[in-house]
């Protein structure tokens, strides 16, 4: 063969065989690469959304005592009254010519009992000489005890006389926002109707009223009792409140001068020791001051209680979580196997099943499937496949290298 047939021959296989050699030397070129994080328990405080409804701390009607014709009305409607405000006026004329008839019955009957007390007194100095009988000075006595009896009645009818002329003046029993008058100037009302005449609301503070499973209350018991849960201390008696529109109940703190908004705190009092047959729901209470007015009552909130501490809870990015065909939750975990053992940063993917209880912020709270030191795949999700090697990183070396790099095609 001529030299240079040979020497074509020789380079030919040198550019045959190069690619070959070039990925012999860098095997991991074409693995995919992500970014796990190492599964450690900490401290969480957990806490539970429930729907409620808020109603007014205190709730007074406002009924006539006594019959007769409204005069005036003394208030504005939807304004805050004082306790004690007069609301309306009822004609007094009735009632006030009673208490004058009853004050001079009383006075008749005092003037009676003077002189039934004089006579007595005399009987009783000269019956010792016999200047009159033993059964004229008993009549007298007898008199002047029957003359006091008389005083004590006038006077109990004097007193309701009295009360009566004052249940012309229709009173508020409780400090609060009083809502629209039932009658006008004009009416006839009558004692203890069973119309009110208006209604009184004590809307600071307010009582809002919740409603939790029996089933949760259970759980949380069990939760307790085995550990799982401890109390909170002084924050497990507090709550918060979510509006209507899902913002927070927030207000400015008296005396801050920063006017910060912060959310209003709440205090639990008590909770129902009978459950709901129709909803198999217990009702919880809590009292929230409303110094501004913005709870009314009937609205529709959600209070955020706190449950307890789960010292060794297991959190996981939701990011990291998706579903099979059958909606459950699982995550890919990277695990190591005697052919990568010698290999650094090379992991299998295995799928694994985990059970979630509920979402906080942004991250799933794992009650099963997962244990401390478990790695679990949290960026690059779409590169991978099960039993499929991987370079893998951990969530703080990443963070300092910079985006994940993408597997070569």
């Amino acid at each position: 063969m001529p030299k240079h047939s040979s020497c074509l021959f020789l380079f030919l296989l040198v550019i045959l065989f190069l690619p070959g050699c070039e990925e012999a030397k860098a095997p991991q070129g074409g693995l995919a690469s992500v970014v796990f994080l190492e599964v450690q328990p900490r401290s969480v405080t957990l806490s539970t959304e429930l729907p409620g409804r808020t109603s007014a701390y205190m709730v007074a009607e406002v009924r006539p005592q006594v019959s007769g014709i409204i005069q005036e009305r003394l208030f504005v409607e939807g304004s805050d009254v004082k306790e004690g405000d007069i609301l309306y006026q009822i004609d007094p004329a009735i009632y006030q010519a009673a208490y004058d008839n009853a004050k001079a019955t009383l006075m008749r009957a005092e003037a009676n009992e003077v002189a039934a007390g004089l006579l007595a007194e005399r009987y009783r100095q000269v019956v010792r000489v016999s200047a009159v009988s033993k059964q004229e000075y008993d009549n007298a006595v007898a008199a002047h005890g029957q003359a006091k009896a008389d005083v004590a009645a006038a006077k109990a009818a004097l007193e309701s006389a009295r009360i009566n002329l004052d249940y012309t003046q229709v009173k508020a029993p409780v400090s609060g926002r009083i809502g629209r008058s039932a009658v006008t100037q004009g009416a006839l009302v009558t004692q203890n109707q069973p119309m009110a005449l208006a209604t009184v609301q004590q809307l600071d503070p307010m009582y809002v009223d919740v409603t939790q499973s029996s089933s949760e209350l259970l759980r949380l018991r069990r939760d307790f009792s085995s550990g799982a849960l401890i109390s909170s201390g002084e924050t497990a008696m507090q709550a918060t409140l979510k509006l209507e529109d899902g913002t927070t109940y927030m207000r400015r703190v008296p005396g801050d001068t920063r006017q910060e908004m912060k959310p209003v705190i709440g205090t639990l009092k008590f909770s129902e020791v009978t459950v709901e047959q129709s909803t198999g729901a217990v009702t919880i209470r809590a009292v929230f001051p409303n110094p501004e007015g913005t709870l009314l009552p009937g609205m529709y909130v959600r209070a955020v209680l706190e449950e307890g501490v789960s010292e060794r809870a297991i959190m996981i990015p939701q990011k990291a979580v998706s579903r099979n065909n059958r909606g459950l939750p699982l995550v890919q975990k990277l695990t190591k196997n005697a052919t990568l053992q010698d290999q650094e940063g090379v992991y299998n993917v295995t799928p694994q099943m985990i059970t979630v209880d509920r979402s906080i912020d942004n991250q799933w709270l794992v009650t099963d499937g997962l244990k401390e030191g478990d790695r679990v795949i949290i960026e690059g999700l779409m590169r991978v496949r099960p039993g499929v090697p991987v370079k893998a990183l951990p969530e703080a070396e990443s963070g300092a290298a910079g985006s994940v790099v993408p597997a070569k095609n």
